[in-house]
């Protein structure tokens, strides 16, 4: 019996990579997949399916909520709120003049003071920001890149504080500079020299802190900028390679940092084409690894992932709403085997979010962990056709974005001729363009609007707490001891006008109370400052 196709709500269907949907998946659309070397088990090289033999089933993955507002101490309060509500990391948000190297009474910093994080300026406000909190009993991620070396070292002093060895340290830093001159623009030096911070945190804590994760990869901000999801895996793998690269010309052996390298990315509300992109991500990542840097160490291939949901779509229209997006992204994000996971409150297109919207957001993950059933085996939608092929399709669309990158000469020139940044832009272009034409629909925007906008609670940083933070610097710094703090800094710069390791350095200078823009100051007079040239 012959069915009656129906008429089609619109010509052309597609993903927001454009990637063209058929009416169905069947057979023919996988017919070249070869599952021994396309998939494997869950836990087995290319790590399709996922880096673990049973995923969920043995542990759940790290709920991270992503937190840091005004001072430390509230951010601290903020932080055993978290804890005893259930979740299992920590992940600090720090204000704007700490991620550019200011101190908060440098008069560039002025306004900004703990608004879109915390502001961290000295090893005094790293203590009072995990007072209270035991490190060897939690994993901490660290949303910081021009300055990662420095509140990498900061942390590590708190560490010692508390008597732990560093050795039994867990957590993450960003530490990605590369993806700051394409999408975000918290740099502060040249690219060579902020690579060189790069390679050093990696060397330091292959030797010191074996359990910290050198550098989360960011994909996450890519795609915030504006990109589609190949674009975000391609450029975010393409940094990879840069980074591989550089380790490698500074003489690092490739299986003794690669272990600890680990990827940061966006769920954005596609739910079939996340769910590929992860997937995507580790089998072109094993490749990449096993075939251009011959790898050996199987946990040099392992693509391991925190993933944050997407910020850019949630909206300030009915934002009761966004726990919809929130809990569909979510769900990709699993589905797609992360490690960890972040879920953005309904209220953070307003501000920054409050206690209330965060525990819903925390809540949410632990429905999924705890009431879906998604995660009682390990990938669970391996052999659909429509996952397989979307999978296939978004990691060709990637790798011939990294071959034209690898023509190049590299993601280093690819940034400075603009090439990577023009894509972005284009794409957010088309974006923006399929939303005013209603192409694209975003609920509560351009379609199901509301008569009344939805009013809700929001949070409100104290302007005051500005000028308590600029005392607090300004203390530190009467009463530490002057000649030690300037001796570790002369020693800084010497170490950076030379070639040995800067960690240990900095480390001596935040133990020092030595400030964090003091040390990025001294810096900017060996390396100077990174200017953007404008990108058409």
């Amino acid at each position: 019996m012959v069915t009656k196709t129906q008429k089609e709500r619109r010509e052309r269907f597609e993903t927001t990579s454009g990637i063209e949907l058929p009416p169905d998946f069947n057979p023919a659309n996988t017919e070249q997949l070869d599952y021994e070397r396309d998939l494997g088990a869950p836990g087995e090289f290319p790590y399709t399916r996922g880096i673990y033999p049973n995923m969920y089933r043995g542990r759940l993955w790290t709920m991270r909520q992503y937190a840091g507002y005004a001072t430390a101490e509230e951010s601290n309060a903020r932080y055993k709120y978290l804890l005893a509500h259930g979740t299992s990391g920590l992940s600090v948000a720090f204000d704007l003049p700490t991620q550019i190297g200011l101190d908060s009474d440098d008069p560039l910093a002025a306004g900004e003071v703990g608004k879109v994080g915390v502001a961290i300026d000295s090893l005094a406000d790293m203590q009072r920001l995990f007072e209270g909190i035991p490190l060897d009993n939690v994993s901490t991620s660290m949303t910081i890149n021009a300055t990662a070396s420095t509140l990498l070292c900061l942390y590590l002093a708190v560490g010692r504080k508390q008597n732990i060895p560093l050795h039994k340290l867990k957590g993450t830093v960003q530490n990605d500079i590369l993806k700051e001159y394409i999408a975000r623009g918290t740099y502060i030096y040249p690219p060579s020299p902020s690579l060189r911070l790069v390679t050093d945190l990696f060397a330091f804590c292959a030797r010191e802190v074996p359990n910290w994760n050198t550098i989360s990869i960011s994909g996450y901000h890519i795609r915030e900028a504006g990109s589609t999801a190949v674009q975000e895996l391609a450029f975010t793998l393409a940094d990879a390679i840069t980074y591989v690269e550089a380790a490698l010309e500074a003489g690092l052996q490739v299986d003794d940092f690669a272990p600890r390298i680990s990827f940061f990315f966006n769920a954005h509300n596609n739910l079939l084409e996340e769910i590929a992109k992860y997937r995507a991500a580790r089998r072109l990542w094993a490749r990449i690894m096993s075939e251009r840097f011959r790898a050996r160490d199987p946990r040099s291939l392992m693509l391991r992932f925190h993933t944050q949901t997407a910020g850019s779509s949630l909206t300030a229209q009915q934002p009761e709403v966004n726990v919809v997006r929130t809990t569909i992204q979510a769900l990709a994000a699993v589905l797609g085997g992360t490690q960890s996971l972040h879920t953005n409150a309904m209220d953070e297109a307003l501000g920054l979010p409050t206690e209330q919207a965060v525990r819903l957001a925390l809540r949410t993950q632990q429905v999924i962990a705890h009431e879906s059933g998604v995660v009682d085996t390990a990938d669970p939608l391996a052999g659909s056709f429509a996952i397989e092929s979307l999978t296939n399709e978004v990691e060709a669309r990637a790798v011939e974005y990294i071959e034209r990158i690898d023509a190049m000469g590299g993601m280093l020139r690819a940034i400075e001729t603009g090439f990577v940044q023009r894509e972005i832009q284009e794409a957010a272009y088309r974006y923006q363009r399929a939303v005013e034409t209603e192409d694209t629909i975003v609920v509560g925007v351009n379609k199901f609007r509301e008569a009344e906008g939805t009013s809700i609670p929001t949070l409100r940083v104290d302007p005051a707490i500005e000028q308590e933070q600029i005392a607090r610097v300004r203390a530190v710094r009467d009463s530490r001891d002057a000649a030690t703090a300037e001796d570790a800094l002369a020693k800084l710069e010497e170490a950076a006008r030379g070639t040995e390791n800067l960690l240990p350095r900095i480390l001596n200078c935040v133990e020092a109370f030595v400030t964090v823009g003091e040390i990025g100051n001294r810096l900017r007079t060996v390396w100077g400052e990174y200017r953007e040239s404008a990108t058409m």
